[in-house]
């Protein structure tokens, strides 16, 4: 089988999580597999080996597990980017919204300097709120977005178009 279909027959859909009406999509599965997992990896970070990578900027939560052996196979830093009030420095903030409400990112002040060539890790590509959100905070600082690098995209979600002229990159659309 192809990598995307291995993926798609480990992945673990719990409904009604985390409320009522809403599949979610469990990765745990293809954290189990050392094989997968490790094939996951590769798969993220090959198509930016060449692109001069020098941070990986990994979303919280579940983008922090993916994101890190991402940058160490690319041989870059890793920026842990997470929800408001948990990063001990000094932080930059991105405020963004959601179907319902609001929502923001932070990463330390320090983590990427102007000229950093990075990409964005994550595990789903939902709306697109977050990733967006995320490319807004790295480029305020002075970074390049070299891409975005996902292992699923919910496509009737239509999370693409947030990113619009973006590099996207996904093992797996559903």
């Amino acid at each position: 089988m192809s990598l995307a279909a291995d993926i798609q027959a480990a992945i673990r859909d719990v409904p009604d999580f985390p409320k009522p009406g809403i599949m979610f999509k469990d990765i745990t599965p293809v954290l189990l597999d050392p094989v997968l997992f490790g094939r996951v990896i590769e798969a993220l970070a090959a198509p930016f080996a060449a692109d001069g990578v020098t941070h990986v900027v990994a979303i919280e939560s579940r983008g922090f597990i993916l994101g890190a052996p991402v940058a160490l196979r690319l041989g870059a830093g890793l920026v842990p980017m997470r929800k408001p009030g948990k990063l001990p420095a000094a932080r930059e903030r991105e405020d963004y919204a959601l179907e319902y409400g609001s929502d923001a990112l932070e990463m330390h002040t320090d983590a990427v300097a102007p000229g950093a060539r990075v990409l964005i890790v994550d595990d789903v590509l939902a709306t697109g709120g977050t990733a967006a959100a995320a490319c807004r905070l790295v480029e305020r600082v002075g970074a390049s977005v070299v891409g975005l690098s996902v292992l699923l995209t919910l496509e009737f979600l239509a999370g693409r178009d947030e990113l619009a002229g973006r590099r996207l990159e996904t093992l797996v659309s559903v």
